[in-house]
């Protein structure tokens, strides 16, 4: 099988310093956690934007010094979140887009998100589509829910995006499908022909997904976004120490981890 990717989910737009007190928030604190990570072994960093005070922005400025603090430090890809955070708009979100970065998320549908809604109504979904193509950015798929795995493949048939795609499972957000092995195995049986996919598991779900994608031939998000803690109880000290564990899972079993280079290679995304 292929070479494992690891994605770090380094901020996210829901967790606080007062729950992760290592959570980087400033471009400098995610560029060097991206540093940290690279180290470790992640090949691709999924960046959410924050102000100073911790307040969840999808501010074009605060991104571009962000890809900026990150690629000094290290060549991992870039991947900047266009979700946001429940309640931006559908124009906020999609700010970072025009940057140009390697990678940009491409939500699937409209998701129960905890005591919110996620909105994506299709013509935003479409909006962004255009946009990542426009602008040559390798979309990955958000699928939080079934019906979000089916309309990806009815995007892909109509050429509404390109293929092969390359999809998240986000599992075990409330409101959306199980972070079990039961829904991981359902939705990997639905991928469409080609499809790569990353498995991201939330909370408690983190670990043990994880070393099913290994098994499976997936690929692994792991982070303070998805998860604050190490082992039950024990807050992890750095996104570092998530994917060291992860990465060292997977040469114990004989499934070295990607560079960069090469995850862009399994990806479809043109070296830099």
């Amino acid at each position: 099988m292929e070479k494992l990717i690891i994605t770090a989910a380094l901020t996210g737009a829901e967790v606080t310093r007062e729950q992760q007190p290592a959570l980087p928030v400033t471009p400098e604190e995610i560029g060097i956690a991206a540093e940290e990570c690279a180290r470790a072994g992640a090949s691709i960093v999924h960046v959410h934007a924050r102000h100073p005070d911790g307040r969840p922005t999808q501010d074009r400025e605060i991104y571009r010094r962000i890809i900026a603090e990150v690629s000094r430090r290290c060549d991992v890809i870039v991947q900047v979140s266009t979700g946001g955070a429940v309640g931006m708009s559908a124009e906020e979100r999609l700010a970072p887009v025009t940057l140009k970065p390697e990678m940009a998320t491409l939500s699937m549908g409209t998701v129960n998100f905890g005591g919110d809604v996620f909105m994506n109504h299709p013509r935003d979904m479409e909006t962004f589509a255009r946009a990542m193509a426009e602008h040559g950015v390798k979309p990955e798929l958000e699928i939080f829910d079934s019906g979000m795995l089916t309309t990806a493949s009815r995007w892909l048939a109509r050429g509404m995006i390109a293929g092969p795609v390359h999809v998240d499972f986000v599992l075990g957000i409330p409101g959306a499908m199980a972070g079990t092995p039961e829904a991981l195995m359902y939705l990997k049986s639905q991928l469409p022909s080609g499809a790569t996919w990353t498995v991201a598991g939330i909370g408690a779900a983190q670990l043990p997904l994880a070393l099913m994608a290994i098994v499976l031939g997936g690929h692994v998000r792991v982070g303070f976004e998805d998860n604050i803690y190490y082992r039950k109880g024990e807050l992890a000290v750095s996104n570092a120490q998530l994917v060291e564990r992860v990465a060292a899972i997977s040469r114990a079993m004989d499934r070295p981890v990607a560079t960069p280079d090469e995850a862009r290679r399994i990806l479809g995304i043109r070296a830099i």
